[in-house]
């Protein structure tokens, strides 16, 4: 074979693996600012409704989660579905992240709402749009820390578009009364927890947590067990026990050197992508 048509062949094959980045910005009007967004998709299949979608909070931190890479490689190992992932850069995070319409005892996260419906009524549109689809064949968000919260929160709001969220290192202990107060209670007091509690939906979603063993020193109850394995634990067992998912659709993944950083979440992150989008 010639050798220039050889090497092109070898660079073709190459290339039609690779992953494409852009970035952009989508004016929201429910948060009054432009959102930033960092896209990488795969190759368009044939068929663009077979294209499946990620929702990433904290999309300034890419990364150092090590996103593109990990995309990249799973992809051209043939373990993952043709997807895009959209990185939200994050505004005020500590307002803008939390549980929809319940602010914690400090008014922290007094714009989650808004932010849940950015993501509904703003971001998802433009994704499709961007993709060249009427519809995803899934719709997956994930995020660390409070966007951890945050895309939990919204995925169950919204189990008619979004079929799977992320959860790394949670911020479950979200709570509306301070912890060192004499009237504090875990079953009433942490914010996500109580709302699953109370309510009656099934939304059909699966589910991915992680937590790190060395994330924290905080043990509230006293258990030897820190707090965010504690909280993380026990909106599992919430799921659970109120029927609204089975075992099976729960992941739940602990790093015993796990701190609460993008390295430790980064390990994790390509069992995640696996997970939520396999290719088999």
């Amino acid at each position: 074979m010639n050798r220039v048509l050889l090497i092109s062949l070898l660079f073709i094959s190459c290339s039609c693996k690779r992953v494409k980045q852009t970035d952009d910005n989508l004016y929201s009007r429910h948060l009054q600012r432009n959102v930033k967004l960092h896209i990488l998709h795969t190759p368009p299949p044939s068929d663009r409704s077979l294209f499946n979608l990620l929702i990433l909070n904290d999309g300034q931190e890419m990364e150092k989660l090590g996103v593109k890479e990990s995309m990249e490689r799973l992809y051209k190992e043939g373990k993952l579905l043709p997807m895009v992932i959209i990185g939200v850069e994050a505004g005020d995070r500590m307002q803008e992240y939390g549980v929809t319409d319940k602010p914690d005892y400090l008014g922290r996260g007094s714009k989650a709402g808004l932010y849940d419906a950015f993501i509904n009524d703003e971001l998802y549109p433009y994704a499709k749009k961007k993709s060249g689809v009427r519809k995803f064949q899934s719709v997956v968000i994930a995020g660390c820390s409070m966007g951890g919260l945050s895309a939990f929160d919204i995925a169950w709001n919204h189990p008619d578009k979004i079929s799977k969220v992320g959860v790394f290192s949670g911020s479950f202990w979200w709570r509306d009364k301070s912890s060192d107060d004499s009237s504090y209670s875990d079953e009433k007091n942490r914010i996500m927890y109580s709302k699953l509690k109370a309510s009656r939906k099934k939304p059909g979603l699966q589910y991915w947590f992680y937590a790190g063993a060395a994330e924290e020193k905080s043990d509230r109850d006293k258990d030897s067990i820190i707090d965010v394995i504690d909280d993380t634990k026990d909106i599992i067992n919430l799921l659970v026990k109120k029927n609204v998912v089975t075992t099976d659709g729960i992941v739940y993944r602990e790093l015993p050197t796990g701190v609460h950083d993008y390295n430790s979440w980064s390990l994790v992150f390509p069992d995640f992508l696996i997970w939520a989008f396999p290719a088999n």
